[in-house]
């Protein structure tokens, strides 16, 4: 359980005592079911990380909207994007090991986070981590039409391990994991995947 759902837990169950005291008692079961709703909305469980070489895992739980070639500075990457909607796990998490070289925060729209556009438009964490053998793979976190804040616990210098906790959004979002295009993708547009237990794609043999 991520402590955000505490604290909004604690928040509506005492919003409930008061309604329930002070004014008619039926009115109370709503901030109680919204509490439950927030504990469970910030369930955090346990994943089983995959320990195959050159894997890079899901940094989110959600559904595979986009797997496609772009250009990043006339060079081509893979890029994956994720959509997380209001009822999945919202933790994310780290898809390789290595260390985290770039962070930055980027203020911007809160367009629907199914959009093409919202890739570059809208408020988004971006994180870039070298991986141990020298390979670069950028993960971001993106802001939707219900987001409004985006959480990222670490900063340049830090080392990550494939499937740690990195941070989460609230609540509905996208998450994008840009590679190199010789990675083999091993998922496609539809698929399910869950933060730091789904394979997405391997990087090739000779970068490791």
């Amino acid at each position: 359980m991520v402590r955000d759902g505490y604290y909004y837990a604690l928040a509506l169950i005492a919003a409930a005592l008061l309604i329930g005291w002070f004014t008619i008692k039926p009115l109370a079961v709503l901030p109680l079911l919204l509490a439950v709703f927030f504990l469970w909305f910030f369930r955090d469980p346990e994943r089983v990380i995959p320990g195959t070489p050159g894997a890079l895992v899901s940094c989110a739980d959600g559904k595979v909207t986009d797997v496609s070639t772009i250009q990043v500075n006339g060079q081509a990457f893979t890029r994956i994007s994720i959509f997380l909607n209001v009822f999945n796990v919202h933790v994310n998490r780290s898809p390789v090991s290595g260390v985290v070289t770039d962070v930055r925060y980027q203020r911007g729209k809160f367009q629907n986070a199914m959009g093409e556009a919202s890739a570059e438009n809208n408020e988004q964490n971006i994180c870039t981590v070298r991986t141990d053998d020298g390979q670069v793979v950028v993960f971001k976190q993106i802001a939707g039409l219900l987001a409004r804040r985006i959480v990222f616990n670490h900063k340049v210098g830090d080392r990550l391990e494939r499937g740690q906790r990195v941070g989460l959004i609230k609540f509905g979002s996208r998450c994008d994991l840009v590679f190199t295009t010789g990675a083999q993708v091993a998922v496609k547009i539809g698929d399910k995947v869950a933060g730091g237990s789904s394979l997405l794609a391997t990087l090739p043999e000779s970068s490791r």
